[in-house]
């Protein structure tokens, strides 16, 4: 089998985690990739931790189980750093992109993380700029984007397209472009 690249999302109910997770997937099958994209949680509700996962690869991805040696960790609330184990297998090589207005070796101290890379981006003050509400998660698609390159802006920008309407959609896109511009590492 090709190689995989895996993605781990930590974000709170309500939040659009999965919803992110399946447009990345949906962003990487436009490219002609193969994908899964699930969540994991049990009877949670509104604001509680959930984890959402992406695969994505050249070849048909016969893994039926949850993420456990992600490639990036993206994390849409910036209070989980301080309480779930979000770097927990990450590679060394490995990046974390978070939801913060912090500086990345700040973030990196808090996480207790040494390895890979550290980014960050103002997703919610974008989201609250652009589309005056804190829904960060299009922001966040916009920085693993550049972040990882897995997938192209364009492909992002045409499944928001699909998925919202137009409105909606072209506010999305000018968030995840902001986010692309604004992610930054140590």
């Amino acid at each position: 089998m090709g190689k995989l690249f895996e993605v781990r999302w930590h974000g709170r109910g309500g939040q659009g985690v999965w919803t992110t997770s399946e447009l990345l997937a949906r962003a990487a099958i436009h490219e002609g990739k193969y994908v899964q994209s699930f969540p994991e949680f049990g009877p949670e509700r509104m604001g509680a931790p959930i984890a959402a996962f992406t695969r994505i690869g050249d070849e048909p991805i016969r893994l039926h189980c949850p993420v456990y040696e992600p490639d990036v960790v993206v994390v849409l609330d910036q209070t989980l750093i301080k309480t779930v184990p979000v770097a927990q297998e990450l590679s060394e090589s490995g990046a974390v992109v978070v939801n913060s207005r912090g500086e990345p070796v700040e973030i990196r101290s808090v996480m207790e993380f040494e390895g890979g890379r550290v980014w960050v981006v103002p997703a919610t003050e974008l989201a609250v700029r652009i589309l005056g509400r804190p829904i960060m998660n299009t922001a966040m698609l916009g920085a693993v984007a550049r972040v990882t390159g897995v997938v192209s802006l364009e492909s992002l920008e045409s499944v928001v397209r699909e998925r919202f309407g137009s409105d909606t959609a072209e506010k999305n896109i000018s968030v995840m472009r902001e986010a692309y511009k604004e992610v930054k590492s140590e």
